[in-house]
């Protein structure tokens, strides 16, 4: 992870590889970019000119100073029209500028925070200066993610060239207090989108149920967290036969792993999150295709988002009890594996048929939703790289959220516009409540051929499971794991720990 720390100094002095300027999209330079441009003989107004950078948003331009200012470089980065910029795109401009700097073997780099980005949108508001600099710093640092682990050291070139530095420059002194807090704050977010970012990224021969129960107490020692790992013989006194059932076919022992923060007084109910913790998807004896499997390590995806939330939570001391549940297991193909067309019993009682062993998730949920009961929450919500669907429905770009209360899921809608972390409700009708009850016993886990809505009627099988208080399910299939964006990188991607953070911080106060 990048150090990031902050400095006062004047853009045309300070000494760096790399200064990032922000830029809007305005058809005049004026502040500190038309210092800079004086600075540099007129060579931001020819790139205007020649069309080759306009600050329309996340475009790039690259120019070397040639000696006349400190910096060797200057990096400007679009952020849109001034009127319209908003911790989001400010986030994804610095994640972008960030990976073009490392692309250029830059080691060492700085934003400077100008007035035409900052100060003019904000008004003297100072909490908004705060959420855009911290903006700077989390888009920058989420960028420049990677994951090497498993890489040998190449002999001949050496390691890949990695920015390990990072200055934020305010504009004013008076701005200085504000910036180092939203550092303070941004580092920590980052570490812990980074961790799942880790969990998420490692084999499934590294990450078992055992590896994530082992994460799980670490990580708990180190941040004053409650943790305990309940085996198999523990869940059979408990009868979760959801969980249990879908574990049999695996050498790995299941297991299922509880976090208990507490930043408030132990009478106020807590907010529950689980995550689905199925550290490698086959299908079961309903086998997946071959193609593209190896990808399957991110089922536990949900988990990985739970486990860091909870280590986000506890370093920012948020002012509220959070529980963290996850239900972990393989589901692989084994001789006592389940079978379609058997019958499971769950914690709660009541019976489930399995008529696709490829649909676990819903599973394990069932039974962790259920234990999650004895904490008597305030709300819970499950996060889960549940269905396949949900990538039909919106890409890769949104995570579908289904629940029983509207004001909670407005809540997570605010969360996801302040952190780019986008979620889309889907309905749940009592339709697809139907749709789920077996003729042989209370439930199935799949719906029958015609029904359609995959991703729904997968929270309509949680939905009995999921108690009296408020709930949602968060199907993160779609988000979890992909291509490259602005701030983040092929692969993992962490999604939902600054979704859940940010909501958490909402609910707390």
């Amino acid at each position: 992870m990048i150090k990031i720390n902050q400095k006062f100094d004047k853009p045309l002095g300070h000494k760096t590889e790399c200064l990032i300027l922000p830029c809007a999209d305005e058809k005049k330079l004026r502040g500190t970019v038309q210092t800079m441009d004086a600075a540099l003989n007129g060579a931001i107004t020819a790139a205007f000119e020649k069309k080759r950078f306009t600050g329309e948003r996340n475009q790039t331009l690259l120019l070397n100073s040639t000696g006349l200012m400190k910096a060797d470089n200057l990096l400007l980065v679009g952020v849109g029209k001034a009127k319209e910029v908003t911790p989001e795109k400010i986030r994804q401009a610095s994640g972008i500028a960030a990976k073009v700097a490392e692309k250029s073997n830059f080691k060492s780099i700085a934003v400077f925070l100008n007035e035409c980005c900052f100060d003019q949108i904000v008004k003297g508001k100072g909490k908004l200066y705060g959420e855009l600099s911290e903006a700077v710093a989390e888009g920058a640092g989420l960028a420049l993610y990677h994951f090497d682990a498993y890489k040998s050291a190449d002999e001949k070139d050496g390691p890949p060239s990695r920015v390990t530095h990072l200055a934020l420059i305010p504009a004013a002194k008076t701005r200085q207090t504000v910036v180092g807090k939203s550092i303070a704050r941004a580092e920590k977010i980052i570490s812990a989108v980074h961790s799942a970012r880790d969990l998420i990224s490692h084999p499934s021969n590294t990450v078992t149920p055992t590896f994530l129960a082992a994460h799980a107490k670490k990580m708990a020692r180190k941040n004053k967290i409650t943790c305990k790992v309940l085996g198999k013989v523990e869940m059979e006194k408990l009868g979760m036969g959801a969980l249990l059932g879908v574990s049999r076919g695996s050498h790995e022992p299941p297991a299922l792993i509880v976090l208990e923060y507490y930043g408030t007084s132990k009478k106020k109910s807590p907010t529950v999150i689980i995550g689905k913790g199925i550290t490698f998807d086959t299908g079961g004896i309903s086998l997946k295709p071959s193609a593209n499997m190896d990808e399957m390590k991110m089922d536990m995806s949900g988990a990985a988002a739970t486990l860091a939330t909870l280590q986000a939570v506890s370093s920012l001391r948020i002012p509220a009890n959070i529980i963290g549940i996850v239900p972990a297991a393989e589901n692989m193909p084994g001789g006592s594996a389940i079978k379609p067309g058997d019958i499971l019993q769950s914690m709660s009682g009541k019976t489930i048929e399995v008529l696709n062993t490829d649909a676990e998730g819903r599973l394990v949920l069932a039974d962790a939703l259920t234990y999650a009961q004895r904490y008597k929450p305030k709300e819970v919500i499950d996060l889960a790289t549940l269905t396949g669907a949900v990538i039909a429905a919106l890409g890769h770009q949104a995570a579908a959220v289904i629940g029983n209360n509207a004001s909670m899921i407005a809540r997570l809608r605010e969360a996801s516009d302040a952190t780019g972390e986008r979620v889309w409700e889907l309905p749940l009708w009592e339709e697809f409540d139907k749709a789920v009850k077996s003729d042989i016993a209370d439930f199935k886990n799949i719906a029958a051929p015609g029904v359609g809505a995959g991703t729904i009627m997968g929270a309509a099988f949680l939905k009995p499971f999921a108690g009296d208080q408020p709930w949602t399910h968060i199907d993160i299939a779609g988000t979890a794991w992909g291509e490259e964006k602005p701030y983040t990188t092929k692969g993992a991607s962490g999604y939902g720990v600054r979704l859940l953070v940010r909501y958490l911080e909402q609910r707390g106060r």
